[in-house]
């Protein structure tokens, strides 16, 4: 085990972050397990000398930079890294919290931005390594009541691209997995919600909140398969940058990148006349 890869996973207590760790320590990985309560992962790592349980928050730059410096001491580096931690939360646009929006990126962007770059280090001086960060099909669509937490999914969308940019010439590949609905805690007790209250928003907002708790628990994903595929893509020599997961995530995101290009196309003449003339 000793030449198997080092998978570092953050948010491992629930959901894809749980099945994923299983399934590499089942591989003979060697594995970081992570959660802010090392307690409610531990059962992963028993009798695993090959895997070892960690406290991560990512909210706290001295909680991620202690857990990478004991990753880096434990296994002598990191070839991938999976920012899994985050949650939804769910609100009309109007009716958002502020406490809730800037917990929000805190976990789903600047959390994921800041243990990347704890991570890179080790990564740049090996001259290889996969990134491999969870997003959602929210990070290409923004649906009613979930304005923000899209709006947490496409800054990593976006941010991956440049990330992307900047580390293949170092042998560092960047994969953004794209979940729809799957049969995670998503929907929920890791969801937050603001009721919305509004009457103009019953049949938007409200309705799609009330639709997302009634099918919690029956959604179409299998995260263990979502966990299969994501192991699968680290074993490819040209990994995807995009993998978007689920029957209704994948007709989701490709109808909705169809519209979009078919509108940008149809102003074709109007972009083109902002330039100054030839």
């Amino acid at each position: 085990m000793a030449d198997s890869p080092v998978w570092f996973i953050s948010g491992c207590s629930t959901g894809f972050g749980r099945e994923l760790a299983q399934q590499a320590i089942a591989r003979g990985f060697r594995t970081v397990v992570t959660a802010r309560d090392p307690a409610s992962v531990q059962d992963l790592v028993n009798g695993q000398d090959h895997a070892v349980a960690l406290r991560l928050d990512v909210t706290d730059q001295r909680s991620i930079d202690d857990a990478v410096q004991a990753a880096l001491e434990k296994f002598g580096g990191i070839d991938v890294l999976v920012n899994n931690a985050g949650y939804g939360y769910q609100s009309s646009v109007e009716e958002g919290e502020d406490a809730e929006i800037r917990a929000q990126f805190d976990a789903n962007a600047f959390g994921l931005f800041a243990l990347t770059r704890a991570v890179l280090p080790a990564m740049r001086q090996a001259r290889r390594g996969h990134i491999i960060n969870i997003t959602s099909v929210a990070g290409f669509i923004g649906f009613a009541s979930s304005g923000y937490y899209s709006a947490s999914k496409h800054a990593v969308e976006g941010w991956s691209d440049s990330l992307a940019a900047e580390t293949a010439p170092l042998g560092i590949h960047v994969t953004c997995v794209e979940p729809g609905p799957f049969r995670t805690d998503w929907a929920g007790r890791s969801l937050h919600q603001t009721p919305s209250r509004l009457p103009e928003y019953a049949e938007t907002a409200a309705a799609r909140m009330k639709a997302t708790a009634e099918y919690s628990g029956t959604q179409a994903g299998d995260p263990a398969r979502a966990a299969r595929a994501m192991i699968a893509v680290t074993e490819q020599d040209n990994p995807p940058r995009h993998l978007v997961m689920g029957a209704w995530g994948f007709d989701a995101v490709t109808s909705k990148l169809k519209a979009r290009l078919t509108e940008i196309e149809a102003w074709k003449q109007t972009s083109l006349d902002t330039d100054f003339p030839a």
